[in-house]
């Protein structure tokens, strides 16, 4: 496993982080807590060290299954959560005053905190962002309070979805010190203007969704039925599941030596970037596990292939 600095935090962070939403079950059909306390057990015995977690993630339940099993471990694995917007809207809709109040932001990280039965909460984060609420210091005064009682480590924000232009001006204050946002092969906008100044601000950049919610692991096709209460049949609504089977298919014809699987491909892709400090797929299961962490491990892509790679990036967004 190699390690990456997330940002001025300091913290050398697996460049593989684990994505912690699937095991809070809700929304995510399939996962059972036996498995997926083999999985983290299986990832922190291969290296990684960081996971990513949420309090809205099972209402609590993927923080408290963290928690258990962090205090199983005598290793340092940094833990970052994030506090769910009060109006429960995705992406960040409304007035700072009603999505984010500051003894509401408080009240979450102290649940936060019971629940992962941890003294101070590494990395906590707004788990949305609207670029008006810079104008605003009622969230950041709550944040600093915290620091300062030792309670949070340092904090950032989760981006809305395909969104990464609305934290321009955020990071360019220097208020936060990480930043969460979705990067893949399909969605490089990050790269435009986020990536280089996250990197002049020394500001953490956590990518999630490296795998499009399962279009780029190549086994979604026109016929992939999900489970009723499965959120993916959202998600992958209507002809969408066939725009991304014919787009992967074009992918596949990439895979050589330097990747033999779609996965391999997306998580290199996502860490050829120098901003990024770790990529979150979510994993469930050891299996997950497996693949995922042995990229680490791997060759880089070389710049023949990123060059390949940039010409399947694709402008839309599945979450409207």
């Amino acid at each position: 496993m190699r390690y990456r600095r997330l940002g001025r935090t300091g913290y050398e962070v697996s460049e593989i982080g684990f994505g912690a939403w699937g095991i809070g079950k809700q929304m995510w059909v399939g996962a059972e807590d036996k498995e997926s306390l083999r999985a983290l057990h299986l990832a922190v015995d291969r290296g990684l060290n960081f996971i990513d977690t949420a309090l809205a993630y099972g209402d609590g339940y993927s923080e408290k299954l963290v928690g258990r099993f962090v205090k199983e471990r005598k290793e340092r694995i940094f833990v970052a959560t994030k506090v769910p917007p009060k109006n429960r809207i995705w992406p960040a809709r409304g007035a700072l005053s009603e999505v984010f109040p500051p003894e509401y932001i408080i009240q979450c990280a102290e649940t936060s905190l019971r629940n992962l039965g941890v003294d101070a909460i590494d990395l906590l984060q707004l788990h949305v962002w609207d670029a008006g609420w810079i104008k605003g210091e009622s969230w950041y005064d709550a944040l600093r309070k915290l620091q300062d009682e030792r309670k949070v480590s340092f904090f950032g924000i989760s981006i809305n979805d395909h969104d990464p232009g609305s934290a321009l001006e955020l990071v360019q204050s220097g208020k936060v010190d990480s930043v969460q946002v979705i990067y893949n092969i399909f969605d490089q906008s990050p790269e435009d203007q986020l990536f280089p100044l996250c990197q002049q601000k020394d500001v953490g950049v956590i990518a999630r969704v490296p795998f499009d919610e399962g279009g780029l692991t190549g086994h979604i096709t026109p016929e992939t039925k999900f489970p009723k209460k499965d959120w993916r049949n959202y998600y992958f609504k209507g002809d969408r599941k066939q725009q991304v089977f014919e787009r992967v298919e074009k992918l596949k014809g990439l895979l050589d030596g330097e990747a033999g699987t779609l996965p391999e491909l997306a998580l290199k892709f996502c860490l050829s970037h120098p901003a990024v400090s770790s990529v979150i797929p979510g994993m469930r299961t050891a299996a997950h596990v497996e693949s995922n962490v042995a990229v680490s491990d791997a060759p880089a892509l070389s710049k023949g292939m990123i060059a390949k790679l940039r010409e399947h990036r694709w402008e839309r967004n599945f979450y409207s």
